[in-house]
C-alpha cells in the first residue's frame, strides 16, 4: 500500500499563493503517477494535474495552466503544487492521489488518496 499524506492549506486572499505538499510513504516504488484533484462541496473531484514519478512529465487542466505547477522530489517522496493567483473559484478540498498504471484526470483510476487539505480563497 501507499500512504498519501498533504499539507499546505489555508485561507489566502484572491491573487495570492499557495504550496500544497503530498507526501508519500509505505510502497513508493509502485508509484506511476500522482495526481491532484480538488472537490467543492456537492460536486465530483476535478483534475487539477499530475506528474510522473520516473520521467517527471506533467499534465494540467485547462483552468490552472499558467497559474499552478505541479513539481515532485523522488529523494524526499514528495510531490508538490505551487498555486500562484489564486482565485475564489479555486476554493476546494485539495486531495492528492496515486496510481500504479495510470496517468490521467480519472479519479476512478487512481488508487491512494490522501486526507485532503482545504484551500479557501477570499474575494
Amino acid at each position: 500500500q501507499v500512504q498519501l499524506e498533504e499539507s499546505g492549506g489555508g485561507v489566502v486572499q484572491a491573487g495570492g499563493s499557495l504550496r500544497l505538499s503530498c507526501a508519500a510513504s509505505g510502497r513508493t516504488y509502485s508509484i506511476y503517477a500522482v495526481a491532484w484533484f480538488r472537490q467543492a462541496p456537492g460536486k465530483e473531484p476535478e483534475y487539477v494535474s499530475d506528474i510522473s514519478w520516473s520521467s517527471s512529465s506533467t499534465s494540467y487542466t485547462d483552468s490552472v495552466k499558467g497559474r499552478f505547477t505541479i513539481s515532485r522530489d523522488n529523494a524526499k517522496n514528495t510531490v508538490y503544487l505551487q498555486m500562484n493567483s489564486l482565485q475564489p473559484e479555486d476554493t476546494a478540498v485539495y486531495f492528492c492521489a496515486s496510481s500504479r498504471y495510470y496517468d490521467g484526470t480519472d479519479h476512478r483510476q487512481y488508487d491512494y488518496w490522501g486526507q485532503g487539505t482545504q484551500v479557501t480563497v477570499s474575494s
